[in-house]
């Protein structure tokens, strides 16, 4: 049997190394440094601005740091709360920080100090990992008619090259980090609770920092959220088809639609089944007076005119028209539209790759992938994905997955405000359901005949409003199209 003497000195021993363990772990302390603002709130509102200074990669400390800025409005309420509200965007890839110029028609503002906090890597942080290589190398295969996929492999080459040779640590940029990041800042700016607000990607992404970081958060804004134990490029092509099947629904279900369009799942299926390895080709000029070219298409472009206008809130009742007039072959005024996004973007950003690489891509199941063409034989097509990052991008880019913990689900208190559009093409109802499962003082919303992200707009302020003062009561809509379930 030890003596007492000797168990004090093992227990002394033994506190002695966690605590050294605890420092090796986290050998640095985060900084804070004003900067110039991107963007400034509303003149009646108080605005600061700075970068929250972090290694870019935690595994080495004393390694190269990044600058990350944000932007805290300030609640002109003298009995405002101390429990700010957190936003960050979504994408993964989009910037945060111009929310801050409408917030002061926000009800987040009344009573809280807002926070617009800028992911790792994206538009305003230090360093940026934008590029336009991928959306040149697309622009030129539709220009001279090249094989899309592989001129989009080349873009990705050239675009990690570029990065590389900046010194930037491609696998430094992922859920994981960017959790740490906010819990970092948390603590930098003495914040004893957060109120987390997020969409889309970002609403997985602050499910992890409450995974991670429980003890800071209060709440969570979940916004179209994209949990991060979805592997979304298995359910992509099946989700697209959902929201259109909800709108074929509808069409079918009211008696003028039905007798304008009559069968239109039907003969949309039909159509897009007999386009199987058939081409087009359109004039296009891709500026005033430039010379058009002849450019090829395919039934992939179709389809990605379709699901962008899914995303446009006040296109989605055309969506039954857009379909029949394509199938009556008039393709040239949306393929015009959609070449012109083409040609106004730059291709996905390295941070968006690094991201999609490390926590989706590299999760999925190419066997639940190919499934989804099986049950949707009219989706596949040569150089057009629903995602402008996939698998064979992913085999270029060669970052290591995030921690696998990380794409588990978890069990969670913390109150929760859910929101979903009824024809999403991405992030569909059904995962703020299973969000609900794992947490049970979550509240839903379902807005009809909205797509990505309705919470966020003007319909669901109040909502969040209402859940930020006391986020246990019960939500109630009194609107017929946003139900509270």
């Amino acid at each position: 049997m030890m003596k007492k003497s000797s168990i004090l000195i093992f227990i002394l021993l033994i506190s002695f190394v966690q605590f050294t363990f605890a420092q090796k772990k986290k050998l640095y302390t985060p900084k804070i440094e004003s900067c110039p603002c991107a963007f400034k709130a509303d003149s009646s509102l108080k605005t600061r601005c700075a970068y929250l200074i972090v290694p870019e990669n935690r595994n080495k400390p004393e390694g190269k740091t990044i600058k990350l800025p944000f932007i805290v409005v300030e609640s002109n309420n003298p009995q405002k709360k101390k429990d700010p509200v957190l936003f960050t965007g979504g994408g993964p890839g989009a910037g945060s920080l111009g929310i801050v110029r409408s917030v002061h028609r926000r009800s987040i503002i009344q009573n809280r100090d807002f926070i617009a906090f800028e992911q790792r890597g994206t538009q305003y942080a230090l360093p940026s990992l934008g590029g336009n290589e991928i959306g040149e190398a697309l622009k030129t295969a539709f220009k001279n008619n090249y094989p899309k996929d592989s001129m989009i492999l080349e873009g990705t080459k050239r675009l990690r090259a570029k990065l590389i040779a900046q010194g930037i640590d491609l696998s430094a940029y992922n859920t994981v980090e960017s959790a740490a990041d906010i819990e970092d800042l948390r603590q930098a700016l003495k914040i004893d609770s957060l109120n987390l607000f997020g969409i889309s990607y970002s609403g997985g992404l602050m499910m992890t920092v409450l995974h991670n970081f429980p003890a800071g958060i209060r709440s969570l804004i979940l916004d179209s959220p994209l949990p991060e134990f979805i592997n979304i490029d298995e359910e992509e092509i099946g989700n697209f088809n959902e929201a259109l099947n909800t709108i074929f629904r509808k069409c079918e279900n009211d008696s003028l639609s039905r007798m304008k369009y009559g069968n239109l799942k039907e003969k949309f299926t039909r159509y897009f089944n007999s386009l199987e390895g058939k081409t087009f080709s359109v004039s296009y000029a891709e500026k005033e007076k430039a010379e058009p070219l002849s450019i090829s298409y395919s039934r992939s472009e179709l389809i990605g005119f379709l699901e962008n206008t899914l995303y446009d809130f006040s296109k989605i009742k055309d969506i039954p028209d857009i379909i029949t007039d394509m199938i009556q072959g008039n393709h040239e005024v949306y393929i015009r539209k959609f070449l012109d996004d083409i040609f106004h973007s730059s291709g996905p950003s390295g941070m968006r790759l690094s991201v999609y690489c490390s926590d989706k891509m590299a999760y999925a199941k190419d066997k639940m992938i190919q499934q989804q063409y099986q049950l949707y034989p009219y989706m596949m097509g040569a150089g057009y994905y629903l995602n402008d990052v996939y698998r064979k991008m992913c085999d270029c880019w060669k970052v290591p997955p995030v921690a696998a913990d990380t794409k588990t689900a978890f069990y969670s208190e913390v109150p929760v405000l859910l929101g979903a559009g009824d024809t999403d093409p991405a992030c569909r109802p059904l995962y703020n359901d299973l969000i609900h499962h794992y947490m049970p003082n979550s509240q839903r919303l379902l807005f009809l005949n909205r797509s990505h992200g309705p919470l966020i707009r003007q319909d669901g302020d109040i909502f969040i409003g209402d859940f930020l003062e006391n986020p246990y009561r019960k939500v109630v809509s009194a609107q017929a199209d946003i139900i509270a379930y």
